[in-house]
């Protein structure tokens, strides 16, 4: 998703959300994310305004006070932590950790493939397809990438074969090098 994002080219258009638009994506954020409650606060404080930053192919990132990004969605879909986000609060989304030999593949953006997750240095934890997730990696404490599951647990060890994991968001990616925008 953010594989060729660059500011100048893909945003095109930045203004402060209305306060009626905050409260509508914390109860949304809240609803998908309950561990981050008590932490919200500390993301988007009320009394700050948060910015809504519009790019191209429908894609919406919020940015704090700051004009970090801290939440990015597509179209009408879920709202997704930025990885530096992630990186603050690990406990946001559920892990998955593939073994040494696919870290470069997924600094790259490569998508994450059932025998990654599989191997004896991986774990997976028990989620349905659709899921968002953190994608660890082994040996490495902070989170690589972010991905949208593809198939079920039970799937990605059943068949071990194709796409487990759809990388959305990983390091050193368009959205990881975005300047705070003003």
């Amino acid at each position: 998703m953010f594989k060729k994002f660059d500011e100048k080219e893909s945003i095109s258009g930045c203004n402060n959300a209305k306060s009626s638009v905050q409260r509508g994506v914390k109860q949304s954020v809240i609803a998908q994310y309950p561990f981050i409650e008590n932490y919200l606060s500390e993301i988007m404080p009320k009394k700050d305004a948060v910015k809504l930053i519009k790019c191209h192919e429908h894609i919406e990132i919020l940015a704090n006070a700051a004009g970090e990004p801290v939440f990015f969605r597509q179209r009408d879909g879920p709202y997704i932590p930025s990885l530096k986000l992630l990186h603050k609060f690990p406990f946001i989304l559920p892990h998955m950790q593939v073994d040494k030999g696919a870290i470069k593949f997924v600094l790259s953006g490569a998508n994450i493939m059932c025998p990654g997750l599989t191997s004896p240095g991986a774990r997976m934890t028990k989620l349905e397809k659709d899921q968002i997730v953190a994608i660890m990696a082994e040996g490495k404490e902070c989170a690589l990438a972010i991905g949208v599951t593809k198939m079920s647990t039970e799937e990605i060890i059943s068949k071990n074969k194709g796409i487990g994991v759809d990388n959305i968001h990983y390091l050193n990616d368009g959205l990881w090098n975005m300047k705070p925008v003003k």
